[in-house]
């Protein structure tokens, strides 16, 4: 343990010790150093959130957590419109104005809230201008389009009439909704435990990570980053997953502390996983590079699949469609002749592919990328779960996609192995350390 660890220890001892202190009326700590304790520790928080340490985590519940990592998901983007429905009247400000008032609503009836003119108008009472907050007096008392969530929301003008829905609230508070919404209400405690950590780590890292253009949100509401449900996906098992690893998340790098990365996860990876550097063109993680797990997520539905087939013209449709959408090279292509595979991992599976046209023209795409051309505006039956195809025939007017394998991107932790490993008596823990090659557990607050 560093220098840092040592700090926490001795931050969190005093801290503890004044904790206890309250509970016991003939032990009280003087003034001055309740106050010092508590000063160390929100300095030791403040440096934790940009540098994790690397010291090992306590996951016997003993350590004292402390709480305020807020998280702002963005639960509705760039809407004309949302409907909102109170048990009690909340509070709001904007920031053009700052005073707190009131919103008087009728009790449980539902109220569009929309910006035009410069103004929000809730019903008809007109809000004021800037960023509309809502503050609920009490968690879940008020509901978006019939949802309620924890924390407050932000209502942000995006340009014309359209707005952004944020949800802003306590990390963990956060999970507790995410968690069944990925995890299937069967499985394992222990498995429940290592998406907290995961979705913990990758919620901390979508916060943290510099980005080129600021945003007023961490991370989407769905596939894009993890699907969230707010209060009313929470269970009893997503919340006592939460509770006990608290404040626990992975980091990995070459020196002594680490840093928290990227945490990808998916379904089921079919027996061979994709690095992050495949898939999403990452900077090369050893925590995130592929491994070779046979058969051991293979009571997945999708651990095999296929054949898919689509008809050629269809498929040059979506192609164009879907670099059209993101001025990509298949924007223009003439009609697809033909789908190869070009790249292979070091295990075999796929992970780039060779598209041919009519003129004979070749675009290379990530499997990734193939899979979310070919997905492309699908009708059902002729998507693709995975980018992990043995092989494709190309006849005449169709590709046939042969030997499918797993169901979402492959990358990072899969959660039917998960649960295969927690079925068999494996702790959450190593799990994790198996899923993410030389990553580590830490205690990030």
């Amino acid at each position: 343990m560093g220098r840092i660890g040592h700090h926490i220890v001795a931050s969190a001892h005093a801290l503890g010790c004044f904790l206890r202190a309250g509970r016991r009326q003939s032990h009280r700590l003087p003034v001055g150093r309740m106050l010092a304790a508590c000063a160390s520790m929100m300095i030791i928080l403040t440096v934790l959130l940009c540098w994790p340490c690397g010291c090992s985590p306590k996951t016997d519940g003993t350590a004292t957590t402390l709480q305020g990592q807020i998280i702002r998901v963005r639960l509705h983007p760039a809407v004309d419109q949302v409907f909102i429905r109170a048990d009690q009247p909340p509070i709001y400000y904007t920031t053009a104005d700052s005073t707190r008032r009131q919103l008087d609503l009728p009790p449980n009836v539902s109220a569009p809230v929309t910006y035009s003119a410069d103004q929000w108008i809730v019903g008809r009472t007109s809000l004021g201008r800037g960023e509309l907050i809502l503050r609920p007096i009490v968690d879940g008392s008020v509901r978006i389009n019939d949802k309620p969530y924890r924390g407050h929301y932000r209502m942000i003008p995006v340009g014309g009439a359209k707005l952004d829905v944020i949800n802003e609230l306590d990390i963990d508070e956060y999970l507790k909704g995410v968690l069944a919404r990925e995890v299937l209400a069967g499985w394992h405690d222990e498995t429940y435990k290592a998406q907290a950590i995961v979705a913990r780590t990758y919620a901390l890292y979508e916060k943290l990570v510099p980005r080129q253009a600021p945003r007023h949100w961490d991370v989407y509401a769905d596939t894009r980053s993890q699907v969230y449900g707010g209060i009313d996906a929470e269970t009893p098992k997503s919340r006592d997953a939460v509770n006990a690893t608290a404040g626990i998340v992975l980091v990995a790098g070459p020196d002594a502390h680490g840093k928290i990365f990227k945490a990808y996860f998916s379904s089921c990876c079919g027996g061979i996983s994709q690095s992050s550097m495949h898939a999403f063109h990452d900077p090369y993680e050893e925590a995130l590079s592929e491994q070779n797990v046979g058969s051991l997520c293979s009571a997945s539905p999708k651990f095999t699949w296929g054949p898919i087939v689509v008809m050629k013209d269809e498929l040059t449709r979506r192609l164009r469609q879907w670099g059209a959408g993101r001025n990509g090279i298949t924007k223009n292509m003439a009609s697809l002749r033909s789908i190869d595979i070009e790249l292979r991992n070091r295990f075999g599976r796929p992970v780039r592919y060779t598209l041919t046209d009519s003129q004979g023209t070749r675009y290379s795409l990530s499997g990734e990328e193939l899979r979310w051309a070919v997905n492309t505006d699908a009708s059902p039956g002729t998507t693709l779960n995975s980018s992990f195809v043995e092989s494709i025939i190309n006849d005449s007017d169709r590709a046939r996609f042969l030997g499918g394998h797993g169901w979402g991107h492959g990358v990072g932790m899969c959660q039917w192995c998960t649960e295969a490993r927690s079925q068999a008596g494996m702790r959450h823990e190593d799990s994790l350390t198996l899923a993410y090659p030389r990553a580590r557990l830490t205690r990030a607050y």
